[in-house]
């Protein structure tokens, strides 16, 4: 059974950041409303900040920054099934060149799409400022849910447990 427990303000931005971390990658879909799913692409989030924007790397000149451009209205999908975790976040983007943001967020990883390393020319980062977010999180990994399942079958009662809610940050 799902209890729903709206989250705000710090405690919201803890659980924004908790499932950012653990999941890690999402679909990042812009041209929202005009587009049949061809503008979401599999990006990795760097970092949830205090005040709960998510921040991306990407290219300078890449098209999912034109289209930002054009309008910095997106969405973002974090899934984690093994784990029963999911996240969809609705934000504005904003593209930035910051040396220093760049200095901050610079992981090792982040060279395979930067060959230039920390000072590559055509490195951005996205800074998504949350407008809206819901969160569905079952406690407990996916063989013990399993066995509670077939428990609840057996017993006609729901022993599988989670929450669910809005995070307004």
């Amino acid at each position: 059974m799902s209890d729903t427990k709206n989250l705000s303000n710090n405690e919201a931005i803890d659980k924004l950041r908790s499932l950012v971390d653990d999941i890690n990658i999402c679909l990042f879909c812009t041209n929202l409303g005009e587009d049949d799913g061809s503008t979401c692409r599999p990006m990795g989030a760097q970092k949830v900040c205090d005040q709960g924007n998510i921040w991306f790397f990407s290219e300078k000149n890449s098209v999912k920054n034109k289209e930002i451009a054009q309008n910095k209205n997106v969405q973002l999908f974090f899934s984690h099934p093994s784990k029963s975790s999911y996240l969809v976040v609705n934000g504005v983007a904003e593209v930035i060149i910051d040396q220093a943001k760049t200095e901050e967020l610079w992981t090792p990883i982040v060279k395979t799409w930067f060959k230039g390393g920390k000072d590559d020319p055509n490195i951005s980062i996205i800074k998504v400022k949350p407008t809206s977010a819901y969160y569905w999180d079952t406690e407990g990994n996916q063989m013990i849910n399993f066995i509670k399942m077939i428990a609840s079958v057996a017993t006609g009662t729901n022993l599988v447990s989670g929450r669910e809610g809005s995070l307004i940050v």
